[in-house]
């Protein structure tokens, strides 16, 4: 299915999840003039909640995270070809935690969380080679940036570390560590940063929703606020320059695409600064 608007062509492709056999819809925006620039390769961009990233009528939320528009109404932006990863709709807190969901108010007799090792996974090694095998893209890790939101932050953050030879670049909206803050903290602590990392962080000061409060107690805006600024601190201490890393804290900003597509142009910039 192709899709045209503003001149950028939208692909769609069904990919099969071996671990629970059943196919994930990938999303391809590809950049204006793709099809006539046949020597030219593109730096990708992955978003998580692909559902949310091109068109509001699809989202969840009814809002898009604007990515058509951000491009068309920044030209300064290098080109780039635009990957969103569907998610999981009921099971999308499996996937996008890698860890089980043991600090929360669940009832014992409820398990969440776990899955977010095979669904890297299932990126790294399904949707990536899919990618750079059916489109003339710049594979290497510098220029391949992920970029999600909420527990789209999360598994973010994960699989810039775990698969940090092939992310040169993470935009990190809205972390929602605290669901697994234990899980994380020991896991980056121990693991070996990059930093050559470009990393976007963003929170605003009105964070949280109803769905939040099923899953843990206290202040659930001071809780995303603490996430990010403990995840800057975190990515310091394991020797990311401070110049590779732009953490914003945004007054009055709320958990929502409306949010993360105002500032995701400045994302965009700030991750394919160094893009050649």
């Amino acid at each position: 299915m192709n899709q045209s608007y503003f001149y950028l062509k939208l692909e769609t492709h069904q990919l099969h999840m071996s671990y629970k056999n059943e196919k994930r819809c990938v999303r391809v925006l590809l950049p204006k003039n793709y099809d006539k620039d046949e020597a030219k390769n593109y730096p990708v961009v992955y978003m998580h909640d692909g559902q949310n990233v091109f068109y509001s009528s699809e989202a969840y939320s009814g809002y898009s995270w604007k990515v058509i528009p951000a491009i068309k109404l920044n030209p300064d932006l290098p080109k780039m070809i635009v990957v969103g990863i569907d998610n999981a709709e009921q099971d999308r807190i499996n996937e996008y935690t890698p860890w089980k969901i043991t600090e929360s108010p669940l009832p014992e007799d409820i398990e969440l969380g776990g899955r977010g090792v095979e669904f890297a996974e299932f990126v790294m090694t399904v949707v990536k080679p899919f990618i750079d095998k059916h489109y003339r893209t710049k594979s290497d890790k510098y220029h391949t940036a992920m970029i999600g939101s909420s527990l789209g932050g999360n598994i973010s953050a994960f699989m810039g570390i775990e698969y940090k030879d092939h992310i040169g670049g993470l935009g990190i909206f809205s972390l929602a560590n605290w669901i697994t803050s234990k899980a994380f903290d020991s896991y980056i602590a121990r693991e070996e940063l990059d930093p050559e990392q470009r990393v976007y962080i963003q929170v605003g000061t009105q964070e949280g929703d109803d769905a939040d409060r099923q899953l843990m107690y206290g202040n659930m805006k001071q809780a995303y606020i603490d996430c990010s600024l403990k995840y800057y601190k975190q990515l310091i201490k394991g020797s990311v320059p401070i110049d590779s890393i732009r953490l914003n804290i945004f007054a009055d900003e709320e958990h929502d695409e409306k949010a993360w597509a105002k500032h995701l142009p400045e994302c965009l910039r700030f991750l394919s600064e160094k893009w050649s």
